[in-house]
């Protein structure tokens, strides 16, 4: 294991077509590249957004006073609210100060200047709600309206092994001072590993990778491969209490997840919502890119394997993902410290080394607020870094 939180990834043995049987996800995880490359389509015109990057700088640690480390999710403030400060970034840690994975309990906030406050230690949650296996946050972590923020957990017991549950970890939701105040679980939301947001004034739709259940292989009661899903949850948003879930949608299935003792699990990480209505699903067990049409209203699934959308080339381990204002996806790469932008129509555009010598370094990524560059977590430093042109 890296200095930090995260371990260099490990090389999958399996074959990819063995692999789209059984599943996994993750942190810093390798797997093998054994996914062709996907054809190229005809060159388009539009200029490449990371192109335009220059170099990146760290903007602040991300470790609080309790000393919780490996960085995974983050998210641009949209709009102030209570303790919530516009344009500042919410980052989530996955471990604690023993760099125990699956055990990590705060979300701090940093202003682009640097300055780091703590937003939320999720130690305890409020009397009546409850979070099957405990907390672990993970890379689910996003803003609605009104200031509820909503973050994932995946908890690990004793020693950092995976949890024997079915449904395993939950959503937290926490008002704008940083304080849980409900949590949101399902049959369907099993290991929330990341997600995405769209909403209005009155509602939202978070869409959730899970990194665990489905046809579970386990070991003396460990997790050890299956098949997950990628669900959709309809809240109902309210102005003075928490939001509420009117419904629950598995969107996408048949993704692979797998345990890993380095990067503790391998599964569909990154998500992406396009302004078509497609979710863009960023698979680190596959080496993939998928699409899901017709995310916000569909009512049936979509397989993984006949959603493909780019696979092989660039991507290595691909992990979080997020949206370019030129409607390309930028996917980072937990093998090694490249991103990777993708077009709507699977092209691999342009493959840039964002940390050198960076395998485990990369989680989490999101565009910046005025849209002119990226923030990405970096595990192996343990802050957030700027990409910007």
């Amino acid at each position: 294991m890296r200095p930090g939180p995260c371990a260099a990834i490990l090389t999958a043995t399996l074959s990819l077509g063995l692999l789209t049987t059984a599943c996994a996800s993750t942190s810093s995880t390798a797997t093998s590249s054994t996914a062709p490359a996907t054809p190229a389509a005809a060159p388009r015109t539009a200029t490449s957004f990371l192109g335009q990057l220059g170099s990146g700088s760290q903007v602040a640690s991300t470790v609080p006073a309790d000393g919780d480390v490996n960085p995974y999710g983050v998210a641009v403030v949209p709009t102030s609210a209570g303790g919530l400060t516009a344009g500042d970034i919410l980052v989530s840690n996955f471990n604690d100060k023993a760099n125990v994975q699956g055990t990590g309990t705060t979300i701090v906030q940093v202003s682009p200047a640097g300055k780091t406050t703590l937003f939320a230690n999720v130690s305890a949650l409020p009397a009546g709600q409850s979070c099957p296996g405990g907390i672990g946050l993970t890379t689910a972590l996003g803003i609605l309206p009104g200031g509820w923020v909503v973050v994932g957990s995946l908890p690990t017991t004793a020693g950092g092994a995976l949890p024997g549950l079915d449904p395993a970890g939950c959503l937290i939701v926490l008002n704008d001072r940083g304080t849980p105040v409900e949590t949101i679980t399902s049959k369907d939301i099993v290991g929330p590993w990341d997600l995405a947001v769209k909403s209005s004034a009155t509602s939202a739709q978070l869409f959730v990778s899970n990194a665990l259940g489905g046809n579970t292989t386990t070991d003396h009661g460990v997790p050890v491969t299956g098949n997950c899903t990628v669900v959709r949850l309809d809240l109902q948003l309210r102005a003075t209490a928490p939001p509420v879930l009117t419904s629950a949608t598995v969107v996408g299935s048949g993704y692979p997840w797998r345990a890993n003792k380095a990067a503790l699990i391998l599964a569909p990480t990154g998500l992406a919502l396009g302004g078509n209505g497609t979710l863009y699903v960023a698979d680190t067990l596959t080496n993939t890119v998928s699409a899901i049409p017709q995310a916000l209203n569909r009512t049936t699934p979509v397989a993984a394997t006949a959603s493909t959308l780019s696979a092989g080339g660039g991507l290595d381990a691909p992990l979080g993902m997020t949206l370019a204002p030129n409607g390309d996806l930028v996917v980072v790469n937990g093998n090694n410290g490249d991103a990777v932008e993708i077009t709507p129509a699977g092209r691999q555009l342009t493959t840039r080394t964002l940390v050198k010598n960076g395998a485990g370094d990369l989680f989490g990524v999101i565009t910046t607020q005025a849209g002119n560059g990226i923030f990405v977590v970096n595990d192996g430093t343990n802050a957030i870094d700027l990409f910007r042109r």
